[in-house]
């Protein structure tokens, strides 16, 4: 079968390796479509390293098959796969990227999501990802059942929508809240639709490109403002009686949003952080305690979020077919992530094996 394979930085090729085989209790799936994310875009770039802690282990290993928003049909399996997971030969699925060890701290306290001894898709050699034919689902993964009526594309847009929904619970959004998502992107016009399932007072999204804020509009947002043409600080201020927004959500990942964020937000507002960033930002924590007293929260994963972002896009809730704008053979996977690196040009990039 064709399979990217991770080498190193810059160094990803697509090579011929043998279908795995599944081992007792997994499943062997086809896989029909596997999302490019902003982080496999950073560990291409060589960002392997946590920021402040270099002596902690990569994120991303070499010999690795990335890609983890994945969607496939089983092929194969056994009978303890069948009841742990609930699913046949023939049924389409999709896998959170977590393999949990089910058995430290977090995941004992429900928090799966922040496994300290975790396997990842894509990333660790346990479990290589979607970027290739057939791939294998391990014990410990998460597996949910997805409508074959869907394109697979739609279909594997469910891990960075629960990601996006993930964000959106974190920020304990009200009725009456003012609530702005930063960035149009795949993870913001996820959140945009969350946010908007709340019903808060307002869903306001900020970005510098039309087609983006058009489809925000179209994903629930009561109001988008164009960036590059008026002040987002101000006229958020604006509209609030010179208060600010109530609820921040970042997903943009680029420096400058951090700040505009935090002198967007009112007094005891809520600052929720998703972005891969390229580099550290530096900000003014004197406005986060002394000035504001802003609660920042961060947001990893979309643990328990699944089921709700399938709801999602089984009823249609989003434009995905405006959103999932690449659909691109496995052997251009270099011209996908190029088109991730621009922005330009795509929302949504997915390869089809």
């Amino acid at each position: 079968m064709q399979a990217v394979v991770c080498h190193g930085p810059a160094d990803y090729r697509l090579e011929k390796l043998p279908v795995p085989s599944r081992r007792p209790g997994e499943a062997l799936i086809r896989v029909e479509a596997v999302g490019i994310c902003a982080s496999d875009l950073k560990c291409y770039h060589g960002a392997s390293k946590f920021w402040g802690d270099e002596n902690r282990a990569a994120w991303a290993e070499t010999e690795v098959v990335p890609g983890h928003e994945i969607t496939g049909r089983i092929v194969e399996l056994d009978d303890a796969a069948r009841e742990r997971w609930g699913v046949e030969v023939g049924d389409r699925i999709v896998v959170e990227q977590i393999v949990p060890c089910w058995n430290c701290r977090y995941c004992a306290e429900g928090n799966y999501h922040m496994c300290q001894v975790h396997d990842i898709y894509g990333f660790k050699r346990a479990t290589h990802g979607g970027m290739q034919e057939y791939m294998v689902i391990t014990q410990g993964s998460l597996v949910h059942r997805i409508s074959a009526d869907i394109p697979p594309a739609h279909a594997a847009f469910a891990e960075p929508l629960s990601c996006a929904l993930h964000a959106v619970e974190r920020a304990d959004i009200t009725f009456s809240d003012v609530v702005v998502v930063a960035g149009c992107g795949p993870i913001g016009l996820g959140m945009v639709a969350g946010a908007a399932a709340k019903s808060p007072a307002q869903v306001i999204a900020l970005d510098m490109e039309p087609r983006k804020l058009e489809l925000a509009a179209r994903a629930g947002a009561t109001m988008t403002i164009d960036i590059s043409k008026q002040d987002p600080v101000a006229r958020v201020r604006e509209l609030t009686g010179g208060y600010g927004a109530d609820v921040y959500l970042e997903a943009t990942g680029h420096p400058s949003a951090v700040i505009q964020g935090l002198n967007l937000l009112r007094k005891l507002g809520r600052f929720i952080e998703y972005s891969v960033f390229k580099e550290a930002v530096t900000v003014d924590w004197t406005i986060i305690s002394d000035d504001k007293e802003l609660d920042v929260r961060g947001a990893h994963l979309g643990p328990n979020c699944w089921p709700a972002a399938i709801r999602l896009i089984e009823g249609g809730k989003l434009p995905l077919d405006d959103i999932c704008t690449h659909q691109l053979p496995i052997a251009e996977f270099a011209r996908g992530l190029d088109l991730v690196a621009s922005g330009k040009e795509s929302i949504k990039v997915s390869l089809i094996p």
